[in-house]
């Protein structure tokens, strides 16, 4: 049932805005707790925002990128758990339109916007233990499990894949209440703890022929291949958003503290050495900042570009999202943990749970490692070549 949202006539980034105040106002307890954070979650539906990245055509906002990283990154200085379910919920809607045509996911979409459906995440490709048998011309059966789950406890959709007997990824889009479909609530990590990102059981779930993405397929053309892009750019502003929360969290602090018992001055404010930190931090969210919007740009026109876009032109944009990615990755951790060098001891207490702003990029930065984006910018440097698409480049 469509809800009227209570955010009529803002932007999006000022419901993100709104949201992320309320958000707030809980976090450090919710990280504790982890689990799911079904109240926030509906939240999110009744804002409007699911369908931000759907097509008008559709019922949806039709926004750029650049709003879409924007409420994400928004969402991310305060909680980077439900940035994380909320930004992969709009990569599985682009997951759909680049890896399928209009005649299939339009339904899927005139629903989310009617309904403010919440897409789940139990893709996962390197997890190979969901069996896709064809039981008919029309009917697939998946079985096994699914580890990295994202988003998939109290959603309304599931993205969901298995391979088939060619070892080929058969992708298909589903109820969450599909019979068979179970999730075993196994989540329990440093980081990232209310994104449910745990294990996924598919019991001899029955899947038709039209549930599966397979006109151009999985990354089969240079256009479906933005896939992994996007999800490596939200990432992007996921890290940037816990990087700019943390900060101004230390900023804050210190502008009420004073200086240390040695320091010539005598507020924290004006101690250099202080100075020096938050300069240094301010410096590196500026350059992620920067590359962040240079790699929006390389998308944006890609996307515009559509299924004409070339090899060569995607490759443009991996290397400007996997150069913004090594930045982002390097400047969250840095300035998550070094907020403590600046606020003292005092902030290491647990009532504030600060420390939930590293163990959440540290969790995250994870997901695939960056020295292997090292690799394909420097090879790009050397030699020219941009990285081969995958579902992590």
């Amino acid at each position: 049932m469509n809800v009227r949202s209570p955010y009529l006539d803002q932007s999006p980034v000022d419901i993100a805005q709104k949201l992320a105040e309320q958000f707030a106002q809980t976090a450090a307890v919710r990280d504790k707790q982890g689990g799911n954070p079904k109240h926030e979650r509906d939240l999110i539906r009744n804002s409007g925002l699911l369908g931000l990245s759907i097509p008008v055509a559709y019922g949806g906002q039709g926004a750029d990128w650049r709003t879409i990283f924007k409420t994400i990154q928004t969402l991310a200085q305060v909680d980077s758990s439900l940035a994380h379910i909320y930004g992969f919920h709009h990569l599985l809607i682009a997951t759909v339109q680049l890896f399928s045509q209009p005649e299939q996911y339009g339904k899927w979409f005139a629903q989310t916007v009617q309904n403010n459906l919440f897409w789940g995440n139990t893709l996962n490709p390197l997890d190979r233990r969901t069996t896709a048998t064809q039981v008919s011309e029309h009917e697939y059966i998946f079985h096994g499990d699914k580890s990295f789950c994202s988003g998939s406890i109290d959603s309304d959709m599931l993205l969901c894949s298995g391979y088939n007997e060619a070892g080929k990824l058969l992708i298909g889009v589903i109820p969450t209440q599909r019979q068979g479909v179970s999730f075993l609530g196994d989540w329990n990590n440093m980081g990232q703890r209310q994104t449910d990102s745990g294990t996924s059981h598919f019991e001899q779930v029955n899947i038709h022929r039209d549930e599966l993405l397979l006109n151009p397929g999985p990354l089969s053309t240079p256009y479906s291949s933005l896939r992994p892009l996007i999800a490596q750019l939200i990432f992007v502003h996921m890290f940037l958003g816990v990087a700019e929360g943390a900060f101004e969290v230390a900023k804050q602090t210190v502008q009420t503290q004073k200086a240390w018992s040695k320091s010539l001055a005598e507020h924290a404010v004006n101690d250099p050495f202080t100075q020096k930190h938050f300069a240094e931090f301010y410096v590196q969210l500026e350059s992620v900042r920067l590359l962040a919007d240079q790699a929006i740009q390389t998308l944006q026109k890609a996307w515009n570009i559509g299924p004409d876009l070339t090899a060569e032109q995607r490759g443009e944009v991996s290397i400007a999202i996997a150069t913004a990615k090594i930045a982002a990755t390097n400047s969250s951790l840095y300035i998550t943990q070094n907020i403590f060098q600046v606020m003292g001891a005092r902030a290491t207490t647990a009532q504030l749970n600060l420390d939930r702003f590293w163990r959440n990029v540290r969790t995250q930065t994870l997901h695939d490692p960056v020295d292997y984006k090292y690799q394909e910018v420097g090879e790009w440097v050397l030699t020219g070549k941009v990285p081969d698409p995958s579902f992590y480049s």
